[in-house]
């Protein structure tokens, strides 16, 4: 395969965790050809005489094709959390969510320990308005347990006609009894992109997700923040990336060169064995989506490209965001400020099969500008900064089967970022009934009320400080392991 044709397959095939509001852009490609190599004789007859006992000895008799698709299915399930195998319907259901309007909930769910779990709810969706959290597991679907149920499957039941009920079953962590919440379904649309002047000289921008119209949302947030500042340049921004579960990786790729030097490296990618797939650059040519029209960053705020940045993640920040956040510290034109991302660094891509069906593969992983893989690791903040208010984090090395870190190190996972103390306080300590939270307020960025977004305001106040604080998680030394007693 030629290296244009792979990066056209994956361009728009990097994004977070299957989910209710997740966008995929189908692309198809002819496999390489592969050496003959013998096929596993013992293997396959041991594969027929299962068939053959099911065949003749469960109780009930199944069809042939059914037999055959679930071997299908818990084959490329078995490979990661990522990969699937797609029927007919299942795909044609896949080209339907990815290039038209549907019913959902909107939220990024995952797998964990035989359950659906909730990575994060999407900014102004019906999941988040019915106070659904990053963490929670969705125990039951309209009273039918899910228990052993794909995500797929999973998102199929959550996925609707808009404007009809659903009622889900959530168990929390911080909750002595599970919690009921009935929702409705509506149009998921996204604003990707919002942005406030969080005092004078100094601008926010919150992405929520990585789409097609962020980067062009994206100068244009920037341009209201100079219009909002009375004209004058912005001396500090800070961009906010929290609980963003990905997108699209042109996204990814365009937004961080909205903050970098024209050309440097974005990110790379490395299929089997190692090998390099491709190499994105801070340059028109990878992240627009058309190889036609206006730079969509075109006019962007000149200043933008040198005053200090701050970058808030943790452990909802997934996939594209990770991208932004290892390319902005790498070149050291970020200080990254809050927990450990979510540690999704693999690329799957769709492809069609005969008859119908498809087969979604994880084809390769992505690297920072510095070689890193932050595969089941996540990006470290230079400035660790943790919301108390958050008694729960999931991370891709929660998730059963998943790929380890090709360069090796810790893993990191939920259970290194709960305090069993502090759990064990909470649950003694009685609970006042909560009032209902104030959405609207809450996409109204306060320093005051948000220790995270303060200290990362802070920074980019204070140039020396900031500049002190860049790449400062890369000069920490590895944490020592306890010696076994």
């Amino acid at each position: 395969m030629s290296k244009a044709t792979l990066k056209k397959v994956t361009l728009y095939t990097l994004g977070a965790i299957s989910g209710i509001a997740l966008s995929l852009s189908v692309q198809s490609y002819a496999a390489s050809e592969k050496k003959d190599e013998a096929l596993p004789v013992q293997s396959i007859r041991t594969m027929a005489e299962v068939y053959g006992q099911i065949k003749a000895n469960y109780y009930q008799d199944k069809k042939d094709e059914d037999l055959i698709e679930g071997a299908m299915k818990g084959m490329v399930a078995g490979l990661d959390p990522h990969s699937e195998f797609m029927t007919k319907k299942d795909y044609a259901d896949l080209k339907e969510s990815t290039s038209g309007e549907f019913g959902g909930l909107g939220m990024e769910v995952g797998a964990e320990d035989g359950f659906v779990k909730v990575i994060a709810p999407i900014e102004d969706t019906p999941a988040e308005r019915a106070g659904v959290k990053s963490g929670d597991f969705i125990v039951k679907i309209n009273g039918v347990s899910t228990r052993g149920m794909t995500v797929n499957e999973a998102v199929k039941k959550m996925r609707g006609k808009p404007g009809t009920d659903i009622v889900l079953t959530l168990s929390r962590k911080d909750a002595s009894s599970p919690i009921t919440v009935k929702i409705t379904r509506a149009i998921i649309k996204v604003q990707s992109v919002r942005n406030y002047l969080l005092e004078p000289d100094y601008g926010y921008i919150r992405i929520s997700q990585f789409q097609e119209r962020t980067i062009p949302a994206l100068n244009e947030a920037a341009k209201a923040l100079v219009k909002q500042n009375k004209g004058a340049a912005l001396k500090g921004l800070v961009l906010d990336l929290r609980d963003d579960p990905g997108g699209l990786l042109n996204g990814a790729v365009g937004v961080s060169a909205a903050f970098l030097p024209p050309d440097v490296t974005v990110v790379s990618t490395k299929g089997r064995d190692g090998k390099d797939n491709m190499n994105l650059k801070a340059t028109p040519e990878d992240y627009m989506f058309s190889s036609s029209g206006k730079d969509p960053l075109a006019g962007l705020p000149p200043e933008f490209k040198t005053i200090p940045l701050s970058v808030l993640i943790n452990s909802g920040s997934a996939s594209a965001s990770e991208i932004v956040a290892g390319a902005l510290q790498d070149h050291r034109r970020a200080v990254i400020v809050g927990t450990q991302s979510f540690g999704k660094g693999s690329v799957q891509t769709v492809l069609p099969l005969s008859g119908g069906s498809a087969v979604k593969l994880t084809t390769a992983l992505y690297y920072t500008p510095k070689d890193r893989s932050i595969q089941a690791q996540g990006i470290v903040p230079d400035v660790e900064v943790k919301d108390k208010d958050r008694l729960f984090e999931s991370r891709e090395a929660d998730l059963i089967g998943h790929i380890g870190n090709p360069l090796g190190g810790e893993e990191v996972n939920s259970k290194d970022y709960v305090s069993i103390e502090n759990n064990r306080a909470a649950e003694q300590t009685p609970k006042k009934e909560k009032k209902p939270e104030d959405l609207s307020s809450r996409r109204i960025p306060n320093p005051e009320k948000d220790e995270q977004l303060k200290k990362a305001l802070d920074l980019v106040k204070s140039p020396s400080q900031w500049q002190k604080s860049l790449g400062l998680a890369a000069k920490k030394p590895a944490p020592k392991k306890d010696s076994d007693s």
